[in-house]
């Protein structure tokens, strides 16, 4: 079997499945009335049309890029993490915390403060399922996602309790919030007139420093090998429990880290709602980038423009924001699907099998 012949078959099957999704997509716009046509145009080229609607894709690839490469860490260690959308929170919470406590001090040691206590709160909320998976074997599905509520509701009651504006006890909006923080914990503006912020040069240095971690030390060597094989690597002498919650503790760092960010950059307190569901749309950042940072960061910022267009496809294009998330449930499926077939050497032994015959007769004719 040719290089050429790998390079071809994982094209055609990308082709096909990128052509399946855009497929299923569209059945489902046109069962509900919808045009077609212009919602793709309104989805994939409407966010591109200003510096404003790019500005606001890079803004949500950034928490999108930073959730996902942590991600990347536990799915190649070998343990799945569903609970980014918490460890964001408790990083919120923490940063927010630092922020409040703090307010005199100056920019130089107060930011990097806050970064670090939103990493380190994530990192914390992190090490709880994987010391329950790597020590008691408890599913880190099922821990992930329950410790999700448990931070959902602890991230509700300090809003509205302890970290609530005095404001909103008087004339507030009715949003339970925090105090607007110090301008010496804002992370400054790039472009004059957009949103656009000091944390996309956070997420591109985070994803160099994830693409060392893991393809240029023994340490992402053995993560990636308990990630592959648990029973070889346990023969290679690996402490596969260890780097399991090392590798959660890190996702989970990432995903607080990308809290404060957001809190830092984007919406100078902390509120209700800010995580905007990035835990979960950023595992699906993860797949797409194919587990690596060189296919993250491109595919941050699709997502992003896919989150931009949704707002946009409800008054332009008549059809409701949430018909976006179906997309992403079949670009979900798509991406799993199209691994499962890229990783079959089965099917691509037939496929070769099959294209020599076709060349062999081609020749003959």
């Amino acid at each position: 079997m040719t290089k050429q012949f790998k390079a071809l078959y994982k094209t055609v099957v990308i082709l096909l499945a990128a052509a399946s999704a855009m497929l299923l997509g569209a059945l489902i716009l046109w069962t509900i009335g919808a045009d077609v046509t212009k919602t793709y145009s309104v989805i994939i080229l409407e966010p591109l049309k200003n510096h404003i609607q790019i500005g606001e894709a890079l803004i949500r690839a950034v928490p999108l890029t930073i959730i996902a490469l942590g991600i990347s860490v536990a799915y190649r260690s070998g343990i799945i993490n569903i609970g980014a959308e918490g460890q964001m929170s408790m990083g919120i919470l923490a940063a927010t915390a630092v922020a409040l406590g703090l307010p005199d001090l100056p920019k130089y040691a107060l930011l990097p403060l806050a970064m670090i206590a939103g990493t380190l709160g994530g990192a914390a909320w992190g090490f709880i399922p994987g010391l329950l998976k790597a020590k008691l074997h408890v599913s880190e599905l099922l821990s992930t996602v329950m410790l999700n509520y448990i931070a959902a509701q602890f991230y509700t009651f300090c809003l509205r309790g302890p970290m609530l504006d005095p404001a909103e006890i008087t004339m507030g909006s009715g949003t339970p919030q925090s105090m607007r923080l110090t301008r010496a914990v804002w992370l400054d503006r790039l472009v004059p007139g957009t949103r656009i912020h000091t944390g996309v040069y956070i997420a591109l240095a985070l994803a160099f420093v994830i693409w060392l971690l893991l393809w240029r030390t023994s340490w992402g060597y053995k993560m990636r090998a308990a990630g592959a094989s648990e029973r070889a690597a346990r023969y290679g002498g690996i402490g596969v429990a260890g780097y399991l919650v090392v590798a959660m503790m890190i996702s989970g760092a990432f995903a607080g880290l990308a809290g404060a960010v957001e809190v830092a950059g984007v919406h100078r307190r902390a509120i209700e709602g800010i995580t905007s569901g990035y835990g979960f749309s950023a595992i699906v950042v993860a797949l797409f980038g194919g587990l690596h940072p060189a296919g993250i960061v491109p595919a941050s910022f699709f997502f992003g423009l896919l989150i931009v267009g949704a707002d946009m496809t409800q008054r332009m294009a008549g059809v409701p924001a949430n018909m976006v998330l179906v997309l992403q449930g079949i670009i979900i499926l798509v991406i799993v699907a199209t691994r499962m077939v890229l990783d079959n050497p089965y099917l691509m032994e037939r496929a070769w099998r099959k294209y020599r015959i076709l060349t062999r007769n081609d020749k003959e004719a």
